[in-house]
C-alpha cells in the first residue's frame, strides 16, 4: 500500500529554498519517491485552507515514506527548509 507525503509551504527565502529544492529532489529519487504534486497552481474551493505550495511525493508504502522523513539526510534538509519557508508535513497511508 503506497504512502504519501503531502506539504503545505510558504516560501520566505526563494534563495535558500532553491538550494533546499535541488537536495530534497536528489533524496527523493534516491529512496525511489515519485513527485505527484509540486508546487502547481491550487485553487481555494471551500473553507478556511488556502496554501501557497502544495507538495505530493509517493513512496512505495507507508513505512517508506515514514523512513524517509525520518532519515538523517531528510533532517538535514529539513533544516534548510525551516529557514527558507514555512511548512506544515504529513504522512498518509494510500488506499
Amino acid at each position: 500500500m503506497a504512502g504519501y507525503l503531502i506539504a503545505e509551504l510558504e516560501i520566505t527565502n526563494q534563495a535558500l529554498f532553491d538550494e533546499f529544492a535541488v537536495g530534497i529532489a536528489e533524496l527523493v529519487k534516491s529512496r525511489n519517491g515519485k513527485y505527484l504534486a509540486r508546487g502547481g497552481t491550487t485553487e481555494h474551493v471551500e473553507g478556511s485552507w488556502t496554501p501557497q505550495r502544495i507538495v505530493v511525493i509517493e513512496f512505495e508504502s507507508f513505512e517508506q515514506a515514514q523512513a524517509f522523513v525520518r532519515s538523517d539526510e531528510y533532517k538535514e534538509l529539513a533544516e534548510v527548509r525551516s529557514k527558507s519557508s514555512i511548512a506544515s508535513t504529513i504522512i498518509t497511508e494510500g488506499l
